[in-house]
């Protein structure tokens, strides 16, 4: 098979969208020193130095210049265009002087609302195990604009360390195309999209992995969060990924972190959106794993599952799901024997 997406050679996106947001790093570090956009290190912060972080800028301006180049005009990819435009001028705004967690995820509601309802991408039904089920227009709807709230937060939430976020986010892009291209799906525009981002995360990420010398910020960590459920939605739309499930396990890393993080604070009587140091990645930290090593053990996590997803679309899904459940137990033995959800220290302490 060709390596050609809607007429253009894939290698030759991966390579230009790479050396794009690689050489715009070096623009948008010198803007985040100019304007203050930087990252001062607190207890919470696993850096010691004053970092940029408007690295998101450089993934969003090769994906803009992806796009010119490789891209087709449409209603939804416009929706796409303007939410994300929205989202990274949020981002900037919020890395320069914090924002209040209420008035962001309004704006991530407004700016998903768009893509749902101007953009009219959503889900038209949703096949779980076999099963296909099928909802009123407007719930479809509702569900599609938390779906796409919910992966901007969660993502936004696993940027903790050097190299995480992009790193899992590059494992998600990869794993679609893989798919696309077993199902020999690779004409829509879902795909042209995960190449571009797949280049244009990629090409950061030489910048970010550990020792990162540029964070994403909010603005990129968001940015990724969106493009990471608009072309799940833009995967259903066509087809070109036959089940929920898909999504769902490639993501389960910083699903499984959310939840954790969510039912943490609820347990401990705390907001929602305070922040810790209880995390997935805080917890192998604790273990005496260098930042490095933490980063490539979750690589290795999130890369088992997107196997398994491919196990699932190649048609074993019986051994995808034994293997899944299987990670799912494992998963739950580190929640409890570590603090992601239920603090022992203070009980050891009390001893």
């Amino acid at each position: 098979m060709d390596l050609v997406v809607n007429g253009h050679n894939i290698i030759e996106i991966l390579i230009v969208t790479y050396l794009i947001s690689f050489s715009s790093v070096f623009l948008t570090k010198k803007i985040a020193i100019h304007i203050n956009a930087v990252d001062i290190p607190t207890e919470r912060k696993v850096h010691t130095s004053n970092i940029a972080r408007l690295g998101g800028v450089a993934i969003y301006i090769s994906f803009l210049f992806g796009y010119m180049f490789y891209g087709e005009i449409s209603v939804q990819m416009l929706s796409i265009l303007i939410a994300s435009f929205i989202l990274i001028m949020l981002g900037i705004f919020d890395d320069i002087k914090p924002i209040k967690a209420k008035y962001k995820f309004l704006v991530h509601i407004i700016t998903s609302s768009i893509v749902v309802f101007y953009g009219n991408l959503y889900f038209d039904e949703i096949t779980l195990l076999g099963y296909t089920f099928y909802f009123p227009k407007l719930l479809n709807q509702i569900v599609s604009v938390l779906f796409i709230t919910s992966a901007v937060n969660a993502i936004n939430l696993i940027d903790g360390i050097d190299g995480l976020c992009a790193g899992i986010s590059s494992i998600y892009f990869a794993t679609i195309a893989i798919i696309a291209f077993i199902l020999n799906r690779i004409g829509g525009l879902d795909i042209i999209l995960c190449i571009i981002m797949l280049g244009a995360t990629v090409g950061f990420l030489t910048h970010n992995f550990p020792p990162a010398k540029v964070f994403l910020g909010d603005n990129g960590s968001t940015f990724l969060g969106f493009m990471i459920a608009v072309i799940a939605l833009l995967g259903f739309k066509v087809a070109t990924i036959q089940s929920l499930a898909i999504p769902l396990l490639i993501l389960a890393i910083p699903i499984f972190d959310t939840a954790s993080a969510i039912l943490r604070r609820i347990l401990q009587r705390k907001k929602i959106g305070d922040p810790d140091k209880e995390h997935f990645h805080h917890q192998l930290l604790n273990m005496k794993f260098s930042v490095r090593n933490t980063v490539l053990i979750i690589y290795l996590i999130n890369i088992a599952f997107s196997v398994v997803s491919i196990f699932y679309v190649i048609g074993n899904n019986k051994v995808a799901m034994i293997i899944y459940i299987a990670m799912m137990l494992v998963l739950l033995y580190i929640v409890l024997r570590t603090n992601i959800l239920f603090n022992h220290k203070k009980k050891d302490k009390k001893k």
